[in-house]
């Protein structure tokens, strides 16, 4: 993803700046995944694991990123607030 693209986006239920999860942060997220323990905005459980994703400034909110295209939906976030140290660093 071009980094001015990324300089752009934001996240559209906090407004706040995205960035993209590391290789940790995405295995953190894709173990609770796998543990079904993450929700998405809709309310339904997620269960396709993260080839690569953009968290919110506070980590509290995960968007898929498919194709090279982050989906930037809010029934599609996931819902990471149990999750410590997805925040930006």
């Amino acid at each position: 993803m071009d980094r001015k693209l990324l300089d752009l986006l934001v996240c559209p239920a906090t407004h706040q700046p995205l960035h993209r999860l590391d290789a940790g942060q995405r295995q953190q997220v894709n173990a609770a995944i796998a543990e079904g323990r993450l929700r998405r905005g809709d309310g339904t459980t997620e269960s396709r694991p993260l080839a690569d994703a953009l968290a919110s400034r506070d980590g509290k909110q995960v968007y898929r990123i498919e194709d090279g295209i982050p989906v930037l939906l809010i029934d599609e976030a996931l819902d990471t607030r149990g999750l410590d140290g997805l925040g930006l660093r």
